[in-house]
């Protein structure tokens, strides 16, 4: 997006709105959480993923699909290891 400005009031409970136009291209939606960062004199509103969706998909695809044992077990081994990595260290 390229530099725009934007106008805004501040409410008596000191909230602003933001912008149709801003939440769209942001992909900001009701209820998301946005970090507000302040240097000197400006402001800047940054939106916040949800750690969960920020890893979604990461680990890629399984070659087949696994019943719950089977992944109880792959959790199991995974955890066993990255303990014994810990222990190592």
């Amino acid at each position: 997006m390229s530099r725009r400005r934007y106008f805004s009031s501040v409410s008596p409970k000191g909230q602003i709105t933001l912008p149709a136009e801003i939440r769209r291209s942001l992909g900001i939606k009701v209820r998301d959480e946005v970090a507000i960062e302040v240097d000197d004199q400006t402001v800047r509103v940054v939106p916040l993923r949800s750690r969960v969706l920020a890893h979604y998909q990461e680990a890629g695809v399984l070659p087949q699909p696994v019943d719950l044992d089977e992944m109880t077990r792959i959790a199991a081994d995974e955890h066993a290891e990255q303990v014994a990595r810990e222990g190592l260290e």
